[in-house]
């Protein structure tokens, strides 16, 4: 997954290298990246977009947009958020200063998967918005800004989460249609729970995905995610944690494997996540843990 990156230029027609603090493009990421950048002051050209794209704007400045054969001006504060389609274009812009914004760029794909049981949604078209104020969305995305400043390395199930979460959530608020997402209640049958749950503990080796869980029980990750809740009380991506940090537990108290053996064998993707996740949860470091017995 790329997305194609708009070139600023100066009132002289000079290039202006838009400058990544952080990124998620190199690393891997399925359905979701995040760009944390300081845009330069200066021109863009119209730059078509192949993902949906959600900006989050952390600073104030002022913008003017070519819409409609004209100039459009706008002026942004510190969590205001911008929401561009996919198939559709980011305008010709011109902005008054340099400003720290994040990207978010969501597989217009990924979105017609997660809530695959309506058809009817599927169809549906988000909306473009130049400026608005959503709680949640610049909570996601500062949670994944978050989680790229801690590790290269992060949880394919944490990110895919947080993108059927978004998806689920631009659906409901800035669909083309009102409609509303078909509730699903009583969680998981006794059998499909049994199912999962035996999967996850056989893989703790290895990565796991919200997609991969999902259609093991032939379901959309949205309904997924909610039966699966409704049934243990936490998401799938926080079960899956609770069982590689209660294995990775036995493993350092009965097993002679060193730390990074057991970072493995219970799936987390380096020893400074699995170090910063253990003591989140338990309030002391695998090797303090370990030594206490």
């Amino acid at each position: 997954m790329s997305e194609r990156q708009p070139e600023t230029f100066d009132l002289n027609g000079e290039y202006i290298e838009h400058i990544h603090l952080l990124s998620s493009f190199e690393l891997g990421w399925q359905n979701i990246n995040l760009i944390y950048e300081l845009e330069p002051a200066g021109e863009m050209p119209e730059t078509p977009l192949e993902q949906h794209m959600l900006i989050v704007c952390l600073g104030d400045f002022r913008a003017n947009y070519w819409l409609d054969g004209k100039w459009k001006k706008q002026a942004y504060q510190s969590g205001d958020l911008i929401i561009i389609p996919a198939e559709q274009s980011l305008p010709k812009t011109q902005i008054d200063r340099q400003v720290h914004l994040l990207e978010l760029f969501i597989d217009r794909r990924f979105i017609d998967r997660v809530v695959f049981e309506d058809i009817h949604l599927q169809k549906m078209e988000i909306i473009p918005y130049f400026k608005l104020r959503d709680p949640l969305i610049e909570a996601m995305a500062l949670s994944l800004k978050t989680e790229l400043e801690y590790e290269s390395k992060v949880s394919q199930l944490y990110t895919e989460s947080i993108a059927t979460a978004l998806s689920v959530h631009l659906l409901k608020k800035y669909g083309s249609e009102t409609k509303e997402i078909k509730p699903y209640s009583g969680g998981l049958s006794q059998s499909k729970l049994r199912t999962i749950v035996e999967y996850i503990n056989d893989n703790l080796d290895r990565e796991l995905s919200l997609i991969e869980l999902a259609e093991k029980l032939r379901m959309s990750p949205y309904y997924f995610c909610n039966l699966f809740k409704q049934s243990m009380g936490i998401t799938p991506h926080q079960y899956v944690i609770k069982c590689r940090l209660e294995k990775a537990k036995y493993l350092l108290r009965y097993s002679q494997l060193s730390l990074i053996e057991i970072c493995y064998e219970v799936g987390f993707p380096s020893q400074s996540y699995f170090t910063r996740i253990f003591r989140q949860h338990t309030q002391t470091t695998p090797k303090v843990y370990r030594d206490s017995f």
